[in-house]
This record gives structure tokens, sequence and C-alpha cells, in this order.
């Protein structure tokens, strides 16, 4: 649909004209860190850490805003620091946290990177935000790695200065695809209507193309609606025009997928053969129980995630640290994808600090002892990761994308459980997609 307004701010204008793929400073930092041991643009005074031994770090996410908000991730990481320095800190060295809100705007996320710089720090752990485009050029300026975003802009797959613990959207919805072209006849995709959510489709269909199943019909919706009434008729009548085989629904709204599934579920009374499906981060336990339970349009629904399900053990030592150290923050959902990703971007932190002994912890330094290929394990939770200069999905535009694994889950009775043991290695799929 060309001549499309795209609007990604109501409240401050948006900085433009950075491509979605690798911008032109953006490949100019992948020259220059072509020895990847070696500086990387650090610009004197920016390399982090400080004289009494404290690491400083940033966690950002958007809070208090009307789209997509992740108050849990920069709460979890303050809860995080408390757990640490309580025993012993880290190498014996203190954690200090810094957070930033983000609000969900171009202006603001920026003005958490030039934080960032200001405050010396030597990584952003475990954060959320839609402008990687925006503030991943800022801190590639200053050599502060980003460890663990949650995967939402492509800049976090392309960036030097990345290091995702997730494959963000493109695993899960080629996963997603691939489980839907063995169980669904139609499928309806809907989408926000913006620059991200035009990522989301060829995605989708990479998965359904790989199980030998027709694209999905693509539905376009506000990313700020309050009802989505057409969108719901429109996706329910694609998903039917097939009668032989159910069709399935696909909202990939974010926070608003709730708000779909209010419209959704009154206007789904005349097709009761009609699924769903989604990726976590749209929906989650929560969202399941304030719609009904197993009496919700999500029973049955199969959902792709990054990590177990949050009934697993492997989160046992997360939900400890919460316990013992935000019990009570209603902020912190141990189930929240953006939780869980924050987590393990402080457990990959946790290691490279160990693996550093007694070398001074500073951006530099944090930044050398992931190029030179340090590995990672994070307790089952991922798969071990290991970040190179060019991975194997570089060919696709994801050169960072080091974690290409997903886990399958289903709502039984009620609950989100487990539908493998296993994850689903979505690469050749990925591999495969007609991104371009």
């Amino acid at each position: 649909m060309t001549g499309r307004r795209r609007i990604r701010s109501t409240v401050l204008p948006t900085i433009t004209n950075r491509p979605v793929r690798a911008s032109a400073r953006t490949a100019a930092a992948l020259v220059a860190c072509a020895s990847l041991a070696a500086g990387c643009g650090v610009v004197p005074g920016t390399t982090g850490g400080s004289g009494d031994d404290t690491i400083t770090v940033m966690t950002w996410a958007p809070e208090n805003t009307k789209a997509t908000n992740k108050p849990g991730m920069p709460a979890l990481a303050q809860a995080y620091a408390r757990w640490v320095n309580e025993h012993g800190g880290l190498g014996g060295r203190k954690l200090k946290v810094l957070t930033c809100n983000d609000h969900n705007d171009s202006v603001a996320a920026a003005a958490c990177a030039d934080r960032a710089i200001e405050e010396n720090v030597v990584a952003v752990l475990g954060s959320y935000s839609q402008y990687g485009d925006t503030f991943l050029p800022s801190l590639e300026g200053a050599g502060i790695p980003y460890i663990g975003g949650y995967g939402i802009t492509n800049a976090e797959f392309t960036s030097p200065l990345s290091y995702p613990v997730n494959g963000g959207q493109p695993t899960l919805l080629a996963g997603l695809g691939r489980e839907l072209a063995r169980t669904c006849g139609p499928v309806a995709l809907v989408r926000p209507d913006s620059i991200a959510g035009d990522e989301l489709p060829p995605l989708l269909n990479s998965g359904l193309r790989a199980g030998g199943h027709p694209a999905a019909g693509d539905q376009l919706a506000d990313e700020d609606a309050t009802e989505y009434g057409s969108q719901s008729e429109r996706a329910l009548r694609y998903s039917t025009t097939d009668l032989s085989d159910p069709g399935c629904v696909v909202p990939a709204l974010g926070d608003r997928t709730t708000t779909f599934m209010d419209s959704f579920r009154r206007s789904r009374e005349d097709y009761t053969d009609v699924r769903t499906a989604t990726v976590l981060g749209s929906v989650d336990q929560t969202v399941i129980n304030a719609n009904g339970g197993a009496s919700s349009p999500y029973e049955g629904s199969y959902i792709t995630g990054w990590y177990p399900v949050a009934s697993d053990a492997r989160w046992d030592p997360m939900k400890k640290v919460i316990s013992e150290q935000a019990f009570g923050d209603n902020r912190i959902d141990p189930a929240d994808a953006g939780v869980q990703t924050t987590w393990i971007a402080y457990t990959v932190f946790k290691k490279v600090v160990e693996s550093l002994g007694d070398d001074a912890v500073t951006a530099d330094s944090v930044r050398g002892a992931l190029n030179k290929g340090l590995k990672v394990p994070t307790g089952g939770l991922t798969p071990t990761l290991q970040w190179k200069f060019q991975d194997v999905l570089a060919s696709v535009g994801y050169p960072r994308l080091v974690n290409r694994k997903v886990s399958l889950q289903v709502v039984r009775e009620g609950r989100l459980v487990a539908a493998r043991k296993s994850f689903i290695d979505v690469t050749r799929t990925l591999q495969s997609a007609e991104l371009n």
C-alpha cells in the first residue's frame, strides 16, 4: 500500500531517514570493527567503569505509554543488582544499574543512549525499544555494547555492538508458520500498519512456505487502536474461505493483542471452527487468564516463544531473586518475555565479568570478551550463546542473530504448557525467507 503515512510517535517527532537494514553508519562500523578485539569508535572518557570499582550498566524500556510497556525489565534489573550486591557483587565489584524510560519515542530513546554515554556505562543490558535505528549508532560511536535487547528491530541483528540473546520476531514468526502449515487452512495475519509491522508477513510466510502452505492473508491495523471490529471480521472471513480445513487467525499486535481479542471474541460467534495462534510477547499466561482461561479464545492455540515455559524449573534462579529482592513488586511478572530477556542478559554479563578476572571491567573489555568468541551457557534457557562478526543468517540481513531456536507452547485447559520438549531450529526456514 504505497503512500501510507508512517506515524512512529504521537508525542515527539521521529528521527527519520534511517533504513530498516544496516544504515550507512552501521555499515561503516562493521568495517571499522573487522578487527574485533580492537576498539570500535570509542570516544575518550566513555569506555565505562569508575574509580571505586563499581560496575555501572543501564537498562531501559517504555513505561506508562499508550502502546507497549515493559516496566518489569528495569525493575528486574534493579532487583538483580540488589541481589548481586548482597552476595558479594560481581567478582567483588559493586553493580550499579541505571534505568531509563524510552517512552516508545525515538527522541526519548536517543536521550537514554546519551545518558548511558554521559554516565560511562560499560553496557546496556536487557532492554526494550522500537528505535534501534536511532540509539544504536550512538552506542556504536561510544563503543558501548548492547546486550540482550528484546529483538524487536532489525537493527539489533545488524549492529556490530549488539549481542542479542533471542531471535526476535524473525524466529518466532518463522517457527509459528512452520507449525501452522501442519494444522491450519487459510491463515490471516493481523499486524500493525507500521514500518516494524511490514517486516512480519515475509517472516510468517517463510514458515508457512516451508510446510507447503500458501502465504497468509495480510490484515493491517492501527497500532494504537482502541477496537478491532473490522479487522476481526476481515480476518475471520479470510480464514474461512476454505471450509474443508479450519482456518487460523494470527494477531501480532504486541500489547494491543488483548484489545484485538476483545473484538475477535464478539465477532467469532459465527465462526466456531476458526482457531488463533500468536507469538510470545503478544500473549502470556496473564493475558490468557484475563480472557477467560480455559474458555478463552486462546484455548488450543499454538504460541511460539524464545524460552521454556514460565513453570519450567530452569527459571527457579530468577524466581529466587524476585522473591528475595522484589517480592510484591507487581511490575515484575516471571512469565513476561521482557523480564525473562533481562534475566538472561544479566546472566550473560555476569559470565563476561567472570571471564575478565582481575582485569578492569570497561565497555572495551566487555566488548572484547564477547568478540573473542566467549561461549555463554544460560542454564538451558537458551542454547549456549556465542557471537561472531557474521553469523549464518548474514545473507538474509541478520548477521548478529545467533539464537535461532524457539519453543513451541500450547494453551491447554487455560494453561500455557510446552507442546514440545526440545527447541525448534528455524535456521533453514529463515535462510529461505523472501525478505528483500
